[in-house]
């Protein structure tokens, strides 16, 4: 029998839950739900991003609706692909990351997920809170999937990196020579979405249509680049502790319309990404593109145009979609921790060695 296992993943840009059902031993994925959170969870994820009133009886509250909303779209995964639940091994959960603050000996991060609650009402084991163990080796906690795209993505004789687009972008550097790189970039979609859900009241920019519309602000942009941590050097991760609305707010001038900016959140990520991707893989020949963002054809675009020679191309075309590959990862760290398998890479976090990361509930 094959050894299933299902990924689930709710990332930075807060759209929804993707499950996947996985074999371990093909790494090839048999079916894939996505499913929205109700707007009330949502609206309150992200609250909870940022200090506020009771947080800590909001945040069990939230952790139990991830949990539920997590059972709901496993229950819809089994049924559409007639997967009996004894047969997955583990689920591989991220859960909902509110904050990421890996630096220093006092580090954390925190994803919301009430593990137990989601073992009890899907009857299958659970394993999650992926990220806490690399952090305690004095690691960043992320990006966790390089070692998973080295897997299904690595090419022999060839410099492949791949990029995921979502809330915040990350980089996996694939280097021919079999060594394995990653870091996060900076933000993707956080800033563009919550820029586009303020002026157009839409969750995103559909294919970079209004960023089309605008023209790119070369001082905007340069104040925005200026920004510490693009060139920090590796290890390196953020998300919206750092990259949120109120960082974007306290850099805008006065003359740059709402479409000139979000043109210019457009290309500050795709030159933030270009720009770390020359610095640390100049010989690259091929990027690999996956998360929401790759779905954004002018962001594509500019991506193509910032890297002459790089074949940038979408998941897809390489074996697998691009809102499937992070949920895929996580099924693939359930199946580690379940085999004893450390799941990161020491190179790419900064931690201490190689740890088997994770915990389990019992089903």
């Amino acid at each position: 029998m094959a050894a299933l296992y299902i990924g689930l993943m709710s990332g930075t840009s807060l759209d929804g839950t993707d499950a996947v059902l996985f074999d371990g031993g093909q790494l090839t994925v048999s079916g894939h739900v996505h499913a929205p959170f109700a707007s009330a969870l949502r609206d309150e994820l992200l609250a909870l991003n940022t200090p506020g009133d009771h947080e800590l009886h909001r945040a069990a509250l939230a952790a139990n609706g991830v949990a539920r909303a997590y059972a709901d779209v496993v229950a819809q995964l089994l049924e559409a692909t007639g997967t009996p639940r004894s047969h997955i091994v583990a689920l591989g959960a991220h859960g909902q990351t509110v904050r990421h603050q890996p630096h220093g000996p006092d580090g954390y991060t925190v994803q919301l997920l009430n593990g137990a609650l989601l073992a009890e009402q899907t009857g299958i084991d659970v394993v999650c809170d992926l990220r806490s163990r690399d952090v305690a080796a004095a690691g960043q906690g992320a990006p966790l999937v390089p070692a998973f795209h080295r897997a299904v993505f690595g090419a022999e004789n060839q410099d492949v990196a791949v990029l995921n687009l979502g809330g915040i972008a990350n980089l996996s550097l694939l280097h021919a020579d079999g060594r394995t790189g990653g870091f996060d970039c900076g933000p993707a979609n956080c800033l563009m979405d919550g820029w586009i859900a303020q002026h157009r009241g839409l969750a995103f920019d559909a294919d970079g249509a209004w960023a089309a519309t605008g023209r790119v602000s070369l001082a905007l942009l340069a104040t925005l680049l200026a920004e510490p941590f693009f060139a920090a050097a590796p290890p390196k991760s953020t998300g919206r502790d750092l990259f949120h609305p109120a960082w974007l707010q306290a850099r805008l001038t006065a003359g740059v319309t709402p479409e000139d900016v979000q043109a210019t959140l457009l290309e500050l990520t795709a030159r933030s990404v270009t720009d770390a991707l020359r610095s640390a893989m100049p010989a690259v020949t091929r990027l690999i593109c996956c998360g929401g963002g790759a779905r954004n054809g002018r962001l594509m675009a500019r991506l193509s145009d910032l890297l002459p020679g790089v074949q940038v191309t979408p998941s897809a075309a390489h074996g697998l979609p691009v809102d499937q590959v992070e949920a895929a990862a996580f099924a693939w760290l359930a199946q580690a921790f379940q085999n004893k398998r450390p799941g990161n890479l020491p190179a790419v976090t900064g931690a201490a060695g190689l740890r088997r990361l994770g915990c389990l509930y019992p089903a």
